[in-house]
């Protein structure tokens, strides 16, 4: 019976417990503080050469730049933004897919961003330089979530005003921002943030359908679109979930998420699944 499992007896998705989101803004700002001691001390080239993403560096051989220049920042504002991504995005893809996998995809994207924008450095010279910062991880982030979140709409502010748009959309302005900015050449690593975006997307198909593919409205993730309203081949809408039977509705809605939480575990639900195992677990009460 379905109230007989565990995790429809207790909310064990609520203990408390350092993320490792939290973790990692942790990380960055101790990095940050090492950062300005050491500029402080006047050895800021020492750290720009051997711990800072450039060719030069890649050249001689020093392949620890592509981890080493994610926790390094130019200044207040960079990692203060930087952290605030890490923050919103971080939080929503780490409660999808846990911990462990949400540090392999931060840092891979991380990684791809680097090598992207070390790849555009070696074909257009005006491109290199020192790169630091967790802008391509967070990037990232930003490509997860809006793979996640496909068709649904949710308001996110940009420069403190509210803008109402769906994952798609984000996505896709995500990397047209990236685009046009390349053309115009400053000190923002622009090509690492597509490489981050671009990579983060891939690997959240990569998670959540074990292959890659890219995203679809005709090839939604199980366990998402399973949440969303659906409709038929002909337009008409399948009838919400308050109309559905017990038994149609454990099996339509309920049964996805179960297999979800055994292939990734309680921490791998969304808000949204989390509500709909909490209403599943009211109706078997009141049986």
């Amino acid at each position: 019976m379905l109230e007989d499992r565990d995790y429809m007896r207790q909310p064990a998705y609520y203990e408390p417990r350092l993320s490792a989101t939290v973790s990692l803004l942790i990380v960055n700002a101790i990095v940050f503080i090492a950062q300005l001691v050491s500029w402080h001390q006047g050895s800021g080239d020492f750290q720009d050469q051997y711990f800072a993403l450039s060719l030069a560096g890649l050249e001689s051989g020093y392949v620890w730049q592509l981890l080493t220049f994610q926790f390094m920042h130019a200044g207040w504002l960079h990692i203060f933004f930087n952290s605030v991504v890490i923050f919103f995005f971080g939080r929503a893809v780490e409660q999808a897919i846990g911990a462990r996998k949400f540090l392999m995809l931060y840092f891979t994207s991380g990684i791809m961003g680097g090598l992207v924008q070390m790849l555009l450095a070696l074909a257009i010279p005006t491109f290199d330089g020192a790169v630091v910062g967790a802008s391509a991880g967070a990037a990232g982030l930003i490509g997860a979530f809006s793979v996640m979140h496909w068709e649904e709409r949710f308001t996110l502010f940009i420069y403190f005003f509210p803008v109402n748009l769906r994952g798609k959309t984000l996505l896709w302005g995500s990397i047209a921002v990236a685009l046009i900015s390349m053309a115009f050449p400053n000190n923002v690593a622009n090509a690492a943030h597509l490489g981050g975006i671009i990579t983060g997307a891939w690997l959240t198909r990569w998670i959540i359908r074990g292959g890659f593919s890219w995203p679809s409205l005709r090839h939604e993730p199980r366990e998402y679109a399973s949440t969303r309203p659906r409709k038929k081949l002909w337009g008409s809408a399948i009838p919400p979930e308050e109309d559905l039977s017990a038994d149609d509705f454990l099996k339509s809605e309920v049964d996805p998420i179960l297999d979800k939480i055994s292939a990734h575990g309680i921490q791998s639900l969304t808000t949204r699944e989390r509500e709909i195992l909490e209403r599943a677990r009211s109706k078997m009460t009141k049986r």
